[in-house]
């Protein structure tokens, strides 16, 4: 359907003929009341009327609305239609024979009615979709129905003749209230707490209400022989086919395509789940009460509860299936990954343990996917969903049955291998990482990242499932370290390493507490005059057990867990204290502090800068924050933005180990640098290298031109200090100045 036809078929329909419609009610009305002669045909015709009225108006928004909602409307239509036709084949047999005509021609032209009305409900949009679901719903309706009729024939059938009823189209007739309450069980049934209620649906339930009423009043009236054609309650009838066609101005709903199967449909109430069955102990007590003198169930009574007990036999056979699908369902909801198909860990878990009580040979392989947040990041998850998903299939066929794999969660999968396997785990991993590796033509760059891998075997050390776990994970960092799209097997040296790995976290999360921090200055020399001026702040770790640990040994740990923040913040305030004593002898002292890549990110960097120059008593513009290029190169515009508003502070700004990164022309144009260290890289091949001449240069011509100060890193001998010098790069840092030490050499002039 076109946009222009949803405009359509959201809009109103020509309120005409429902003026017509109402007006001819109207008439009906004064009329009845008025007791004016011909009332019975006046009834008649206003239902005829009415009813043709509707018929074409559900035609026409049939037309109109989306394919879905086509059959709706379309048997709704014929409903109308068959209540027009019967009414005018009672009206000519009640005027051509006279009394009340209880005809097969009628009671069939009605029940054709009533059965395309049924099917109108059950194809609405908020039904059931599934077969199943549309047959356990009819159900309803006929049990309810059904459960009704014995009920019914205490209150009302019980003043019947016998030879009355043993009239078919008569008794038809006495049932059609027990029809009605069928269909509006029905529709209370598909109107549930899946969806918000489609509009049409509550008219249509007034309507079927309208029916209800009309019927019961009717069957009552025919059975104490009070009923006259003209009554006041046959102005129910047009009433109930006006709100049908009132029905039709609703728009349809917004996922009447009945592509929306995402949202997840809320339990049914109680008085949902309980409604066919309800009913059926007032018919249980109406049976005993319709029992006659002699003993005897009325047979209409008694073939009711026979086909009731078989509506009910069906019910619970389809609630039976219904449960068991759930079951399986549920089960692979439970123990199945939803993107890759695979077992979870749940499953796996359940797989393990019962391979280790089976017991050996059982060995883990534990993959986690190199590189796949960038893919997330530079993509989006829906990419990486797909990514995911690939790979998995790959990874599938190349266990090929020699193994159980799994998805343990994120991009962590796991591999079981358990009895007499014929594939050592070793040649498993090797399959593994051919398979990740990307074929000829494709992209292997943040599309196709590869795997780090850890095998575990089974053996005396492992007294539960989680320790098998726990060593496949201490490998599979191991294959990390070692260079990524790797795999390790652990052994005692890697478990003990991993276990010191983590004494060592846990003693560094105490440090920054216990004053186990120290720091030391490295200076930074005027290459023209010799003089220091400024001296970078280098943090070292006084471990109590360990000793002195250099900033190697800790601070890769420290950013892997995030400690590196309260770590930074410490950093940062003992050294704007250490230059504020500075500048009491030197005035232009100045100090630089190394910032970590997570520090930048935060919202909070700026705050903890400005509390520390403010407590320190130190002018911002004697603080250098050192940035490393790779840390300003992933940087969101927030990061930029931050780093103005830290230079519109004073604060200066170093671009750390320049030359190493993979934008550092595209991003000086963007980040409020202030200086330039040249990587150690460069400077330790001057002399030897004339190509690292070349590129100290060109940084010291380039910082010139963007008017921002240089300072070549890793300074260690004479020669190298005669080439920067000579170069004309100003500033210099180095063993040859001075070794990292606690106290400052900062006003000193270089001997």
């Amino acid at each position: 359907m076109s946009r222009q036809d949803g405009r359509r078929a959201a809009g109103p329909l020509n309120p005409v003929g429902a003026f017509v419609a109402a007006a001819v009610i109207l008439l009906e009305v004064t009329w009845l009341f008025a007791a004016l002669p011909g009332a019975a045909l006046v009834s008649d015709l206003g239902a005829m009327l009415v009813a043709g009225w509707a018929t074409t108006a559900c035609v026409g928004v049939a037309r109109r609305h989306p394919a879905p909602l086509r059959r709706f409307w379309t048997l709704l239509a014929l409903t109308m239609a068959l209540a027009a036709l019967g009414r005018a084949i009672w009206t000519v047999q009640r005027l051509v024979g006279g009394g009340l005509p209880h005809t097969p021609a009628v009671g069939v032209v009605f029940t054709a009615g009533i059965l395309t009305g049924t099917a109108a409900l059950l194809s609405s949009p908020s039904a059931p979709r599934t077969v199943v679901g549309r047959a356990r719903t009819l159900l309803d309706g006929v049990i309810v129905a059904l459960a009704l009729v014995p009920m019914g024939w205490v209150l009302v059938f019980r003043g019947v003749a016998a030879a009355e009823l043993a009239d078919p189209a008569r008794t038809l007739g006495l049932l059609f209230p027990m029809f009605d309450l069928m269909q509006l069980t029905i529709l209370v049934a598909v109107s549930g707490p899946a969806r918000p209620i489609w509009r049409p649906m509550s008219i249509l339930a007034a309507s079927l209400t309208l029916r209800v009423v009309a019927d019961v009043v009717y069957v009552s009236l025919v059975a104490r022989a009070d009923y006259t054609a003209g009554h006041p309650i046959d102005l129910c009838w047009p009433l109930s086919y006006l709100l049908i066609g009132l029905a039709t101005r609703r728009p349809p709903p917004p996922d009447c395509d009945g592509t929306d199967d995402t949202a997840e449909s809320p339990l049914p109430p109680w008085w949902r789940v309980a409604l066919p069955y309800l009913p059926v102990g007032g018919a249980i007590i109406a049976v005993v009460l319709a029992r006659r003198p002699t003993g005897q169930t009325p047979q209409l009574v008694f073939v009711t509860m026979m086909v009731l007990l078989a509506a009910l036999a069906l019910r619970q056979g389809l609630a039976a299936n219904e449960n068991l699908r759930l079951v399986v369902r549920l089960r692979r909801l439970a123990y199945g990954d939803q993107l890759t198909g695979l077992p979870n860990r749940l499953l796996f878990s359940r797989r393990l343990r019962l391979a280790l009580r089976e017991g050996p040979p059982v060995a883990v392989l534990l993959l986690d996917l190199d590189g796949f947040k960038q893919v997330n990041d530079r993509f989006g998850h829906a990419t990486g969903d797909t990514l995911l998903t690939g790979l998995a299939a790959r990874m599938r066929a190349a266990v090929d049955g020699d193994g159980t794999i799994a998805r343990l969660g994120g991009d962590e999968f796991a591999v079981l291998v358990d009895g007499d396997r014929p594939v050592s785990p070793e040649r498993l991993a090797e399959r593994l990482l051919d398979a990740l590796r990307p074929s000829e033509g494709e992209e292997d760059v943040g599309v196709h990242p590869s795997a780090s891998i850890g095998i575990a075997e089974y053996g005396p050390q492992h007294a539960s499932h989680s320790d098998l776990l726990r060593d496949a994970d201490i490998a599979m960092y191991a294959a990390k370290a070692a260079g990524k799209s790797a795999y390790r097997t652990c052994t005692p040296a890697l478990r003990e390493s991993a276990v010191s790995r983590a004494e060592l976290i846990a003693d560094l999360r105490r440090a920054v507490d216990e004053e186990q921090l120290h720091l030391e200055f490295q200076p930074i020399v005027d290459l023209g005059t010799g003089a220091v001026r400024s001296a970078e702040a280098l943090v070292r770790w006084r471990h109590p057990r360990l000793g002195m640990l250099p900033p190697a040994k800790f601070l890769p740990l420290a950013e892997e867990t995030g400690l590196i923040l309260p770590i930074d913040r410490w950093v940062i305030h003992q050294a704007c204290r250490a230059a504020a004593t500075w500048r009491g002898r030197v005035p232009e002292a100045t100090v630089a502090v190394n910032i970590a890549a997570a520090h930048l990110r935060r919202p909070d960097l700026i705050a903890t800068v400005t509390a520390a120059t403010s407590a320190a008593g130190l002018a911002p513009r004697a603080l250098t924050l050192e940035l490393t290029e790779s840390a300003l190169i992933e940087g969101t515009d927030a990061v930029l933005e931050r780093l103005h508003q830290l230079r519109e502070l004073g604060i200066r700004i170093a671009i750390d180990d320049f030359g190493t990164g993979y934008s550092s022309l595209s991003y000086l144009h963007r980040i409020p640098a202030t200086e330039l260290k040249i990587d150690r890289s460069f400077v330790s091949r001057l002399g030897a290298d004339d190509r690292a001449y070349a590129t100290v240069e060109m940084v010291t011509r380039l910082a010139g031109a963007f008017d921002l100060a240089v300072v070549a890193e890793g300074v260690e001998t004479e020669r190298q200090h005669d080439a920067v010098a000579a170069i004309g790069c100003p500033r210099g840092q180095g063993y040859l100045y001075g070794r990292p030490d606690g106290a400052a050499m900062v006003g000193q002039d270089r001997a």
